[in-house]
């Protein structure tokens, strides 16, 4: 059930794409995206010291400890892995995780799915590059098609990475938006915003869900410019902080004092390691999201703009967090708290346009998985509607869609709490 909107949409992309045509693209993935991963700031640090075992002393050691883990971890998962490596990894310009699958179905007899594909289906292009790289494959390739349950395992990762994903499609609008919300915690006593926050969480969350049919191509750019000052905000408070309280912490890049940090916190320290993860949630939309956009545009925003904003954001963070010792609650520790007094409400409310922003991502990897499911007869057939006359891989899909949002509103009813959620979304990941 593969429908097209009146203005013609559905037609594939132009392989020869005009860098104008790249550059917009790229300003209209900043409102996709990357919401997920620049809203990260919002609730990592928090993350990372909401349990009792680790403590921030004098010394600094677990500050510096944890921006050294969150600064590789996203420059080896997000900017290495995804960025420079995963994205070439596409299927006929589609990315995500079935893409993937369908692709090595392409080069290896090793497909289970009717609409897996094989090697017999390679266009011509694809068999010359093929071709090249045939020595360094045809082991692989011929373990592949020799064990039926390589062949099973292979499936069976596909489907778990899928679900995976689907159930971030699930946790993560809820923690993103949860997050910006929290920022209310500084203005109000803790008895008031436990029956503010949660309502205001789920008006916001229906909202989000309700845009969704006007497609990608309208939601990015209405969402775009949000991100853009979204991450000149964190980028500029991030710099102000590390002028104006700690200008060494760069030393903090260092992976000595991921050593350093484990050393001292041990076991406590590896328990944070799952708020550190939360760094670069979102990374794997950018890869599910490839159909929406392009290789390029993808790699361009997230390298010139979204990477720097976020090195900035935390490096800020743990510049002022360095500073302050002396914390009553444990929120105190997150990100409201390294903004300037006169400016955390205009924040707060550009915080919260962002975690929407944040959600989309996501949302539309969902789509975009869900549409290569229905294709490869993995998922009962649902209504896709193309949003675009130019771009195919821009969908929507209106079951996907309203289900999400009621089991997105279930969770964050459910738990009621950011380090419940975070948890949660820990062991997602």
């Amino acid at each position: 059930m593969d429908l097209e909107l009146a203005h013609g949409a559905g037609a594939p992309r132009k392989r020869g794409e005009s860098w104008a045509a790249v550059l917009l693209l790229a300003y209209q993935s900043l409102g996709v995206a990357y919401g997920d991963v620049a809203t990260s700031p919002l609730y990592v640090f928090k993350s990372a010291f909401a349990g009792d075992d680790i403590t921030h002393t004098a010394g600094n050691e677990e500050i510096y400890g944890v921006l050294s883990f969150v600064f590789w971890t996203l420059t080896l998962i997000s900017l290495l892995k995804y960025v420079c490596i995963v994205l070439r990894a596409n299927d006929g310009g589609e990315g995500g995780t079935f893409a993937l699958y369908s692709l090595i179905c392409r080069h290896v007899r090793a497909g289970l799915l009717p609409g897996g594909g094989n090697s017999d289906d390679l266009m011509a292009d694809d068999k010359d590059a093929a071709a090249s790289r045939r020595g360094a494959v045809s082991r692989a390739r011929t373990v592949l098609e020799r064990y039926r349950v390589l062949q099973r395992l292979l499936l069976f990762f596909a489907l778990l990475g899928t679900c995976m994903l689907i159930g971030d499609g699930v946790l993560t609008p809820a923690l993103s938006v949860f997050s910006a919300v929290s920022g209310l915690e500084l203005s109000m006593e803790k008895a008031q915003h436990k029956y503010v926050g949660l309502p205001v969480t789920c008006a916001i969350l229906v909202c989000l869900f309700a845009l969704q049919h006007y497609g990608t191509h309208r939601v990015g750019f209405i969402f775009a410019p949000i991100v853009c000052i979204w991450l000149l905000c964190i980028s500029m408070i991030g710099l102000y902080n590390i002028i104006h309280w700690n200008h060494h912490v760069y030393r903090a890049l260092s992976p000595y004092y991921m050593y350093q940090f484990l050393k001292k916190t041990q076991k406590g320290g590896w328990l944070s390691l799952g708020g550190i993860l939360l760094c670069v949630t979102g990374s794997e939309a950018m890869y599910a999201d490839l159909g929406h956009f392009s290789q390029r545009s993808i790699q361009i925003a997230f390298i010139s703009v979204v990477y720097p904003a976020l090195v900035l954001a935390y490096m800020g963070q743990a510049a002022y967090i360095s500073q302050h010792h002396s914390f009553e609650n444990s929120y105190h520790i997150g990100f409201y708290v390294s903004v300037p007094e006169k400016l955390r409400w205009p924040v707060l409310v550009i915080a919260i346009l962002a975690s929407v922003v944040g959600s989309q991502a996501i949302i539309t990897g969902t789509f975009s998985i869900i549409k290569q499911c229905s294709a490869l007869s993995c998922f009962p057939g649902v209504k896709i509607v193309h949003t675009s006359s130019t771009v195919h891989g821009q969908i929507y899909i209106p079951e996907i869609n309203w289900i999400l949002m009621i089991l997105c509103l279930a969770v964050t009813i459910g738990f009621n709490n950011t380090k419940h959620l975070a948890n949660a979304q820990v062991l997602r990941s």
